[in-house]
């Protein structure tokens, strides 16, 4: 799996501490980078099935003289690269679940499993991870404390994976955490940042329905009709937002599955329906659950029917630290060029489960540009969903030297 001959091109600093210079990226990294992706992106798997995922990553890290601990949460894992030099423990994470899409590109490294695809880029962001764990375990003697690099599974799934990682103890001793996100809105070269709020919250809810019997659809005044109670109650709901909040705080009610009925002229006894509710501002997440809650005891009431409201996995928006953002961008002036961060000034709608870390710890996600051609400018999530590589090894790069900075410049976080 590991190709050790590459690595072993991975050069340290010949004069001083790696730490006065960028870290340097040997020409063997890139390759080892592309072969890595690629096969990563030829088998995704499922949330807490990523199975086969885990044993490459493994072998590959320990091919290559890191001890792999684990399994946290059913298929993750991390290493541990401690450095010669006494010094603080962060966390630097990348996630491994593929999506239940059918990868429609035409290219040798499509996916092979049928039904799923890295059609939000964690095969890069595994890529990635792994570049960083090797080329910080080459600079160990200039490394002060340790780095965790960790891989988790089931990001995009509910409940999501980072909560048994962190349950099973991945964020002990640990000061900071960082990750990464490609983004396909961004230049190749770009790098995309955002103090304070990054992402919105998210919480899933279920509605259901339900009465003792069916009703014959030329007689609905004889029934409890479901389908009715349940369009009204929408009806409702879907103009909470703006009315019962700041119509000025962003925020997102959508259903997504909608059950009900099986015959054409029978009204059904049960009708269910699905979403998702996203905000940030979090007094009117708290203020819109509550008023959900209230309303469907209500209409429940109203109609005397039984009406249940589910919430489940929610997470919080990522929030980055403004003083580990401001190290992030200085390493990019540094390794790059000021014109190589985006400012991003509005928060995305979409949401991350690197948030639940940052319940514990600081943190900051960077957003990586990866369109360079129309066949990389796919938006996340669309069966057409590709990066261009030369994005992998400058982001290793990046993410390296911002790591041992931190560890050495004792980066300020908020508390």
């Amino acid at each position: 799996m590991a190709d050790t001959q590459q690595l072993d091109q991975v050069s340290t600093a010949q004069n001083g501490t790696v730490m006065q210079r960028p870290v340097q990226l040997a020409p063997g990294l890139p390759k080892l980078l592309h072969k890595t992706r690629c096969a990563l992106h030829q088998c995704p798997e499922l949330g807490f099935q990523e199975v086969e995922t885990s044993r490459y990553l493994r072998g590959l890290l320990e091919q290559n003289g890191l001890e792999v601990h684990g399994p946290l949460a059913t298929t993750g894992f991390y290493v541990d690269i401690e450095g010669a030099i006494p010094g603080p423990m962060i966390g630097y994470r990348a996630d491994m679940d593929g999506l239940p899409i059918q990868d429609a590109k035409q290219v040798p490294y499509a996916s092979r499993n049928a039904g799923v695809s890295h059609a939000c880029g964690h095969d890069a962001h595994m890529a990635i991870g792994a570049g960083v764990a090797l080329m910080l375990h080459r600079l160990r003697k200039e490394l002060h404390g340790t780095v965790r690099v960790f891989f988790q599974p089931n990001e995009e799934g509910a409940p999501s994976g980072s909560i048994p990682m962190i349950r099973d103890g991945v964020l002990d001793g640990m000061e900071a955490v960082y990750c990464v996100h490609v983004d396909p809105t961004l230049q190749l070269g770009i790098y995309g940042l955002i103090d304070g709020t990054v992402t919105a919250s998210s919480d899933r809810f279920l509605v259901r329905i339900c009465t003792p019997t069916t009703g014959h659809s030329a007689r609905p005044h004889q029934a409890k009709d479901t389908i009715w109670i349940a369009t009204l109650l929408l009806h409702q709901l879907y103009q909470l937002l703006g009315r019962i909040t700041d119509a000025r705080n962003p925020a997102v009610f959508t259903v997504c599955i909608f059950k009900g009925g099986t015959a054409h002229n029978v009204i059904p006894s049960e009708v269910e329906f699905e979403g998702n509710l996203r905000f940030l501002n979090e007094n009117d997440r708290d203020h819109v659950k509550h008023y959900l809650q209230r309303t469907t005891e209500q209409f429940a009431a109203l109609h005397e029917v039984k009406i249940t409201l589910d919430f489940r996995s929610g997470l919080p928006s990522v929030v980055n630290d403004p003083h580990m953002v401001s190290h992030i961008r200085d390493t990019i002036h540094l390794l790059f060029s000021k014109d190589a961060v985006r400012d991003i000034t509005v928060p995305s709608m979409g949401s991350e489960d690197f948030a639940n870390y940052l319940e514990y710890v600081p943190g900051a996600l960077v957003r990586v540009g990866t369109r360079s051609t129309r066949h990389t400018s796919f938006p996340l999530h669309d069966a057409h969903f590709d990066i261009d590589e030369h994005c992998l090894a400058p982001t290793v790069q990046l993410m390296s030297t911002v790591l041992m900075d931190h560890t050495r410049l004792g980066v300020l976080v908020s508390s």
